[in-house]
């Protein structure tokens, strides 16, 4: 029954969405509170929400204070030379700013923080799609596969350390046999890539490429004539992001720091600063109801044990003269099941089920660990994933949206991954 209900609450969120019935934020409160009461549990709602929205408000104040500081840097244009740098690296070709989206979504995604990974690759690409026209679900796209396939497969990635300490295993041996595979999915995202370029190049008139070309050789940027302003957000955005990547503190505390920094130097007077915060807190509101919302949706989804529930039914469909692809099956529903729920949700209440069923076998726990980070990139574009929220700010879109534009594509590259781990015998089926 719960697992019914859980699939249902599934269906009916992607299919409000998707098909544009209803606001994501509509849909993302709607479908499991509906279900929660057929199941029953409508009494507990309260308890059930709070639980989901204590997991998500730091992000939601994270969010809060990044869009705001990176609103107050994009009115600057600090990002304008770097912008204009790589577009002349490029000629303006569409093609070669996606592959060069990939190659350094793949590097920063080293990094293990996806909230620090968009931050990165959206302050270097995002101006320059914009300038170009290129649709910048393209770069949200690129970024979440990158994101997902290396981020959540390093031992130091959130994705990976929780199936590590869940099942109690080393790290090395974890993750050696899985690097052939990830520089395979590397590739294969690069090549996706090249194939997002060609499919803007095509949208793209030729008479505006050529334009930008032309203007960009003519083009002087004079930074003396900006003022001290340019260098100081310079400095200070690096700043921001070394102390990001080193985790001297809370990405919360940092923004909160940086903004309130960004906005006395750059809007000394206050009639300015209560505008401006105005001005880009409309972008920034939306998306952290959204962000609560998403709390919700997993906090009922876990606590009324539909998502137990769920994997159970799943793991039942796998016949005991089939037990050993146990690894394979758990890559392959976990590549559902990791778009839906939150990292906890599944490392540390469904990995260890499997890990339990495929011991009986003789499978290994490395094996099922392999196995179960695999789902990550369509985790990355899921409701669940909270640095995935940073990043619609950053772009301006909705959840429905980028679903509609990257679903099939991360799928395809997803199962690629699949295909990869057999392939390089990070899991076996024998």
């Amino acid at each position: 029954m719960l697992a019914t209900l859980g699939f249902l609450t599934l269906g009916t969120f992607m299919v409000l969405v998707m098909r544009r019935y209803a606001t994501a934020f509509v849909a993302i409160i709607t479908a499991p509170v509906l279900f929660a009461v057929i199941a029953g549990r409508g009494a507990d709602l309260g308890d059930m929400a709070m639980a989901g929205i204590e997991t998500v408000a730091p992000t939601a104040v994270l969010l809060l204070f990044a869009v705001l500081y990176f609103g107050v840097m994009m009115d600057a244009k600090l990002f304008d030379p770097i912008s204009n740098g790589i577009i002349r690296l490029s000629q303006g070709d569409p093609v070669r700013i996606c592959v060069g989206t990939a190659v350094l979504a793949l590097l920063v995604a080293l990094d293990g923080d996806g909230t620090t990974s968009y931050l990165i690759i959206c302050s270097a690409f995002l101006p320059i799609y914009r300038r170009i026209g290129m649709n910048p679900l393209v770069i949200a796209t690129i970024a979440t596969m990158a994101l997902g396939a290396i981020s959540g497969s390093t031992p130091w990635g959130g994705a990976a350390t929780r199936a590590i300490s869940v099942l109690h295993l080393d790290a090395t041996t974890y993750f050696t046999p899985l690097i052939p595979s990830l520089l395979l999915t590397s590739a294969l995202i690069i090549v996706v890539a090249y194939l997002l370029g060609r499919g803007q190049r095509k949208r793209i008139d030729d008479a505006v490429l050529a334009e930008v070309s032309r203007e960009l050789r003519e083009q002087r940027t004079d930074v003396e004539a900006r003022g001290w302003r340019l260098w100081f957000n310079a400095a200070l955005t690096v700043l921001l992001l070394v102390l990001l990547v080193l985790g001297v503190a809370e990405l919360v505390t940092l923004f909160m720091a940086g903004f309130v920094i960004a906005l006395l130097a750059n809007h000394p007077k206050l009639a300015e600063q209560g505008e401006v915060i105005r001005k880009h807190a409309a972008n920034a509101v939306p998306v952290v109801i959204l962000v609560l919302g998403a709390g919700i949706f997993t906090g009922i989804l876990s606590e009324t044990g539909m998502v137990d529930a769920m994997a159970r039914t799943l793991l039942a469909a796998v016949p005991d003269s089939l037990g050993n692809l146990i690894p394979l099956f758990t890559a392959l529903i976990g590549l559902p099941l990791s778009f839906f729920m939150s990292n906890d949700a599944y490392f540390f209440g469904i990995l260890p089920v499997l890990a339990e069923s495929a011991s009986h076998h003789g499978i290994p726990a490395y094996e099922i660990a392999r196995a179960g980070v695999v789902g990550q990139m369509l985790h990355s574009i899921g409701p669940a994933s909270a640095p995935l929220w940073v990043l619609l700010g950053l772009i301006g879109k909705d959840i429905g949206e980028l679903q509609r534009f990257a679903l099939l594509r991360v799928a395809v590259v997803s199962l690629g991954m699949v295909g990869c781990t057999v392939l390089t015998g990070a899991i076996t089926l024998t």
